[in-house]
């Protein structure tokens, strides 16, 4: 019996926020729920917030942050305000 010796390489590949970037012709953007305990990881100039917010974050394919608001739908208007597309992450 003659067994397969071909094996999947068991490595992801590696995307370097370069190559992110292009991802749709860089009209690609992405809308993501955060909350606000991790907003100083992100931006560490924000100002304080209260724990427990919820937050949309509007961000380059590259993970680029453009924009940062309170509502979903504000996170998508400054998409389109960009000439973006968007996609959701959760």
């Amino acid at each position: 019996m003659e067994h397969n010796t071909n094996h999947r390489d068991d490595h992801k590949p590696t995307i370097s926020p370069e190559m992110l970037a292009k991802i749709g012709g860089g009209r690609i953007a992405y809308v993501r729920p955060i909350m606000s305990e991790v907003l100083k990881d992100l931006f560490p100039e924000a100002p304080e917030m209260a724990p427990g917010i919820r937050l949309f974050m509007l961000s380059a394919a590259d993970g680029t942050p453009i924009m940062l608001t309170d509502s979903e739908d504000a996170a998508r208007a400054g998409a389109v305000e960009h000439e973006l597309q968007t996609v959701s992450l959760h």
